[in-house]
């Protein structure tokens, strides 16, 4: 019993630490396998779901909800793949995070970047971004149960914030990848050359989506989630 607490307490770190393993492999294979280790870091990112639904099993419901944010994330993601940092598909995230916690918030940001580059293309750089929308979705569900995403304001900076943290995972991975030799003043180098247009639109974008669309949002998502007890453990 106290085993099966412990690992219900510390599931999202330990399905972090083992998808951390498997971005140092990328790294070190400089790249190869990469859509292998993309379909083991989405299995990592299922577990904490698993661990915490393990005795109340998740309904239809939830699981057709999740597929289908999962697939407004992909059609925002895709049609503005032309526009530098645009990425619509971090709105979505960080819904799915407010309205479903974070264990289905990091599902649903995992998952958007693994089907999102069926059409825009898979690489050794798929993990890491399912990495970084999984940790997108997974501190917005954080946010949710401390009551701070019903801030406009803080969400707003929550969102502007991750659109540079995001750029910063994946300027993390070329730098580890890419950047020969790898001394300070490159590693620099390289985290300032996406510093603008990406990541700044990135953020920008975040930003102008959730000033918009935040509020009248997240009112229809919590709505949905309590007429159709996609969460009964948060309904009850």
């Amino acid at each position: 019993m106290k085993q099966s607490s412990l690992l219900n307490r510390y599931r999202l770190l330990i399905a972090l630490l083992l998808m951390a393993v498997f971005l140092l492999f990328i790294v070190l294979l400089k790249g190869k396998h990469y859509l292998l280790f993309s379909f083991m870091c989405l299995i990592c990112s299922l577990l904490p779901a698993y661990w915490r639904f393990e005795h109340d099993p998740i309904s239809t419901q939830t699981l057709m909800f999740v597929a289908v944010l999962i697939a407004l994330a992909v059609a925002t993601r895709v049609p503005l793949g032309a526009i530098p940092g645009v990425q619509g598909a971090s709105f979505v995230v960080i819904l799915s995070g407010v309205s479903l916690g974070p264990e289905l918030g990091f599902i649903t940001g995992s998952t958007t970047a693994l089907v999102s580059n069926m059409f825009m293309g898979q690489g050794p750089w798929t993990p890491w971004q399912m990495v970084a929308w999984g940790l997108m979705g997974l501190t917005a569900g954080l946010f949710m149960k401390a009551r701070l995403s019903h801030s406009l304001i803080f969400m707003i900076v929550f969102a502007c914030v991750w659109g540079y943290l995001f750029g910063w995972i994946m300027d993390l991975w070329y730098a580890l990848a890419y950047v020969s030799p790898l001394t300070i003043k490159n590693f620099i180098l390289a985290f300032a050359a996406s510093f603008f247009p990406f990541d700044t639109f990135h953020a920008a974008s975040n930003a102008f989506l959730i000033a918009l669309f935040y509020k009248p949002w997240e009112k229809l998502f919590h709505r949905l989630v309590a007429k159709y007890n996609i969460l009964p453990d948060k309904n009850q």
